[in-house]
């Protein structure tokens, strides 16, 4: 793909609200940019996804930026790649570090794009020139809940997940429901459950959800399956699927009857469309969820989210809901529920680099020219 360099950059932004899961609130979010360029001057852009401490998955920002300069930079930098979708095979000389893996894989993607003159939609085989846009709810009370809803709502969401736990699932989920007995509705538990919750979880199918995201602990399959016999409401796996082999089996064994898609998550773009054609040949539902992005990632998630399958509204919402202003131009928006996919050449949207430089704390570059 003939490379000349690629630079890191370590950036960091306030959400303009706190998120909140049971698992803590997030006020700060840092994230790295991957930028690759080419011997012809063309830029491709990835976005590693990774948190600020491992309580999401065992990956944080430091690890990522140490995985990508120690090992995928210079693994890329020795190889010959004539297409991004042979990245991912490369990289699995190395163990995990999935977000690491797909913060350059992506960039790989946009540049290849960008090199035949197409979007990266187009590129992947995407279809639809608008997706549907849901939104998430973290929120600490029945009335942060409420206003967010309604504050949502009025900007045109039409699906909406909500965080929830043990202590609050059945108060928040019920004043949802009775306020908009409609509304498409998910559930996202982020692993606050066991199996001793069945009982406690069945009360929760009489409220017509969608789907309850990843009940049961971040690493399990097994237990998923046996949860899933004794549920109306289905199940869909998140943090248990970071492989394409953890799609199958999952599948195999009726773990689940969605899958969340995340392209960091999975390590990169290439296994994120392996998966969904798995999940299309068999008949599972798949959505793209989301990390709390900037533009970069969430551009990569459109292009994902535009393939013909993707029929559930994902976690990918306007710009303005996380940032005053996003490292994009321009900036991502909802209009009547729904996104459009850009036409222009690779992740179709332009780097704000004022903006870009403002947010970098650290930049570090590394060239591939070979004498």
């Amino acid at each position: 793909m003939d490379i000349k360099t690629v630079t890191l950059y370590k950036i960091k932004m306030s959400l303009k609200t706190p998120f909140t899961t049971h698992l803590g609130t997030v006020r700060d979010r840092e994230g790295i940019i991957v930028e690759v360029a080419d011997k012809e001057g063309r830029t491709g852009y990835g976005e590693g996804v990774a948190f600020s401490s491992p309580w999401y998955t065992e990956e944080t920002i430091e690890t990522s930026w140490n995985m990508l300069k120690a090992f995928l930079i210079p693994l890329l930098k020795n190889a010959d790649l004539s297409h991004p979708s042979e990245a991912g095979p490369l990289f699995d000389a190395y163990r995990r570090n999935q977000m690491a893996k797909a913060a350059l894989e992506t960039a790989l993607w946009d540049l290849a794009a960008k090199k035949e003159d197409v979007s990266l939609s187009k590129f992947i085989g995407g279809i639809q020139e608008k997706i549907p846009s849901g939104v998430v709810v973290g929120a600490k009370t029945k009335e942060e809940v409420r206003r967010q809803i309604e504050s949502y709502l009025e900007d045109g969401y039409k699906r909406v997940k909500i965080k929830i736990s043990p202590e609050n699932d059945y108060e928040f989920i019920s004043e949802i429901r009775s306020l908009y007995p409609e509304l498409p509705l998910m559930a996202d538990a982020n692993s606050a459950y066991t199996l001793e919750h069945i009982g406690h979880l069945k009360r929760l199918d009489d409220f017509g959800l969608l789907m309850i995201e990843q009940p049961l602990e971040y690493d399990d399959i097994v237990d998923h399956a046996k949860l899933q016999k004794e549920l109306k409401t289905p199940i869909c796996l998140d943090e248990s699927i970071v492989t394409f082999n953890d799609a199958r089996r999952a599948v195999e064994l009726g773990s689940c009857k969605v899958i969340n898609i995340k392209i960091g998550r999975v390590g990169g773009l290439g296994t994120a469309k392996k998966i969904y054609d798995y999940c299309l040949e068999k008949g599972i539902q798949v959505w793209c969820g989301g990390m709390l992005e900037f533009g970069i990632s969430r551009a990569h998630n459109i292009a994902l989210a535009s393939l013909e399958g993707f029929s559930i509204p994902g976690d990918i919402s306007a710009s303005g809901r996380y940032w005053e202003e996003d490292i994009i131009l321009p900036e991502v928006t909802v209009k009547d529920g729904k996104i459009e996919v850009p036409g222009k050449p690779g992740i179709g949207f332009e780097i704000n680099q004022n903006r870009l430089k403002e947010v970098t704390v650290k930049k570090e570059s590394f060239s591939f020219y070979k004498k």
